[in-house]
């Protein structure tokens, strides 16, 4: 009960954060550090009390009275907790890197703001994770939807941040839409509001089927998951940084949250059902990234790359869905596991890309990467920090990434080599290479060009490190990604206690994940890849401190400038024109005309598939068709009193011929 009573105390700490600095004006430092501290202090309440849930101490559910029908339940089991701990442990470091990055003294008129957002955001998922009834869930998520809104549109004077923020606030409404259509189904189905396991035979099967498809959609629009991603790349570029970091982070999972808890209070599953998530999963993999590696700007790429993860831990969650309808633990333990693991890792790395790109527009004033050059020079730290994400996100090892990428791989595989295989599950296994592969070259194209090379612009010459507030989270972010990579039996116990719903009934008695796969290896392996890179590097550094060094050769040419290396765009056009049917890309040649032409520069875009595409041609056409309507638009009050003149008049002929009839 214990850890219920912290969490429930975090989450009243962190709601409060912000209130300190409306009676703080005055003292601009004054507010932001108290909310810093606050948030700091929640965040630790709220991992141990996540940790003892993980550990079995939460009790059981707290009552509390609620003015509806049922009562309102709160509690804490081994999946709630699993999901609270990226929730604190971003939710807490958020406000210190803000210091630095958003401090009260530059930012007067939404510095408060923003803080009482951010701790109305962190308790908003919060309760809605501890919540076991659909009306709290429902609170919970509304809390959290209006809080990231007003998150987004922190930049209110910029037309970009507004545009993000309203597209974002029509799409979480939908999905609210979709979930009370989900919740209302629910209670007719089972007589209740409460979040409890369905038993087999109370709901039929084509209204199974519906809630499937609420359940896929509702949640689905809040992970981002492809088709239904096109309010994330204009709302993770436009927010401040750490705002993307809790966004991309945090609030996509609580998407996934709900895709695995309500899946879980469903009877056993049709194959169907695995099949249509593990499809959508590698949709949005792989089309993630591709449309990553055709953006120049740094945080739009860096939010693509958020869809393309969101497909890699659906593609756990579908070949564990398929195992439940086939009754094969082994399946359902390592998908889940691995796309549980996922939860944690990407939480983790794309964080600290987010805050390592945050520290870059700090420092620059900019985020098109072709504008960029040279950082590694000037930001030591934030380069080496932005490599460990980099190597994580590519599911390399010896990082995290590389851990969860490999349960579900061996999920994957399973399925391939055991009897009655699926034939779905056997394609998913090079697709999820192909995943890797891209990503690799994505960041290649990042790193290269952000931190490598010559400076492209005097800004990024000038550019010096990120001030300390904004290189510690950075720091704690890496060094967790380093840890589950190295030593990944530390977590093994936490994916133990929150897969254990799903394998509930399958398995007489339950094999640990240790003893499923060899994780052991793992933690041998990463240290010695580890020593082997760094001895690498220090045989290079001496061999490159003996080199005798001499002026390049330029074969009578002037020296090379930094308009001669690689940008972005030119790195990426093989891989753009080859996926040209699905990227689109609009170019801009240059326009080299006369003898001694003037000075041009070529241009590319990668529109978005759905919103530019789909959305916006379509409510183009729509207002469109309603431009006639504007004509009874004169402003002038007689018409519109003759308009409701007639409509009265309608409307009681319409009433005596109902009567009459």
């Amino acid at each position: 009960m214990w850890s219920l009573d912290l969490v429930c105390l975090a989450l009243l700490l962190a709601a409060a954060s912000g209130l300190p600095g409306l009676g703080l004006r005055r003292r601009l430092a004054g507010g932001e550090r108290i909310a810093a501290l606050l948030m700091g202090i929640a965040a630790l309440a709220g991992l141990a009390g996540a940790v003892g849930g993980l550990g079995g101490a939460a009790g059981a559910p707290r009552l509390f009275p609620w003015p509806a029908a049922d009562h309102g339940l709160v509690g804490l089991d081994p999946l709630g907790a699993f999901f609270l701990v990226p929730v604190f442990l971003i939710g807490g470091l958020g406000p210190l890197y803000g210091l630095g990055y958003w401090p009260q003294r530059h930012h007067p008129d939404t510095g408060v703001r923003l803080r009482l957002c951010w701790g109305a955001l962190t308790a908003g998922m919060g309760l809605l994770i501890i919540s076991r009834h659909a009306l709290v869930f429902l609170l919970g998520w509304e809390i959290m939807a209006l809080a990231a809104f007003f998150l987004i549109v922190t930049e209110e004077h910029l037309a970009e941040s507004r545009q993000a923020g309203w597209i974002y606030l029509i799409a979480t409404h939908v999905s609210t839409l979709t979930l009370l259509a989900l919740f209302v189904l629910w209670r007719q189905a089972t007589g209740s509001y409460l979040m409890q396991p369905a038993a087999a035979g109370l709901v039929a099967s084509g209204r199974l089927n519906l809630l499937f498809v609420l359940i896929l959609v509702g949640f689905g629009i809040k992970a981002g998951l492809m088709p239904l991603h096109f309010w994330l790349p204009g709302a993770h570029a436009n927010a401040p940084s750490h705002v993307s970091a809790i966004m991309s982070g945090v609030v996509l999972k609580m998407g996934i949250y709900g895709l695995v808890r309500w899946l879980g209070l469903l009877p056993a599953p049709p194959a169907a059902w695995g099949a249509a998530v593990f499809a959508l999963g590698a949709v949005s993999g792989l089309f993630g990234v591709l449309f990553a590696i055709g953006q120049h700007d740094l945080k739009r790429l860096l939010a693509y790359h958020s869809v393309e993860n969101i497909g890699i831990i659906l593609l756990g969650l579908g070949v564990a869905l398929i195992g439940r309808a086939g009754g094969r633990p082994e399946w359902v333990a390592l998908g889940l596991a691995g796309g549980l693991l996922h939860v944690w890792n990407h939480s983790l790395f794309k964080s600290l890309l987010f805050l390592c790109a945050g520290a870059v527009v700090h420092q620059t004033h900019t985020r098109q990467i072709d504008r960029l050059g040279g950082l590694a020079k000037g930001m030591p730290w934030t380069a080496a920090c932005f490599v460990i994400g980099a190597v994580a996100i590519c599911g390399l090892p010896p990082l995290n990434g590389f851990v969860s990428e490999w349960l579900v791989y061996l999920g994957m595989l399973r399925g391939v080599f055991a009897t009655g295989g699926s034939a779905l599950v056997a394609a998913g296994v090079p697709v999820l290479a192909a995943i890797g592969a891209l990503a690799v070259a994505c960041f290649v194209k990042v790193f290269g060009t952000v931190f490598l090379g010559e400076a492209r612009t005097e800004a990024a010459c000038r550019a010096g490190e990120a001030p300390a507030a904004m290189r510690l989270p950075m720091g704690v972010l890496a060094g967790a990604c380093v840890l589950i990579g190295v030593a990944p039996l530390l977590v093994a116990p936490a994916l133990d206690a929150a897969s254990s719903g799903w394998l509930a009934g399958l398995e007489p008695e339950r094999l640990r994940l240790a003893a499923r796969v060899p994780l052991g290896w793992i933690g041998l392996l990463a240290p010695a890849l580890l020593a082997l890179g760094a001895g690498l590097a220090l045989l290079a550094r001496r061999r490159a401190a003996g080199a005798r060094r001499g002026p390049t050769w330029d074969c009578g040419y002037a020296l090379p400038t930094p308009r001669m290396q690689y940008t972005a765009a030119s790195f990426a056009r093989t891989i753009v024109q080859l996926s040209g049917s699905v990227l689109r890309p609009r170019e801009q040649p240059p326009g080299v005309t006369g003898l001694f032409p003037p000075p041009t520069h070529a241009h590319s875009h990668v529109d978005d598939a759905v919103l530019d595409r789909v959305i916006v041609p379509a409510a183009r056409r729509i207002e469109g068709g309603f431009s006639w309507f504007h004509r009874f638009h004169r402003g002038l009050s007689q018409h519109y009193l003759l308009y409701i003149l007639v409509a009265m008049i309608v409307l009681l002929v319409w009433s005596l011929l109902g009567v009459n009839g």
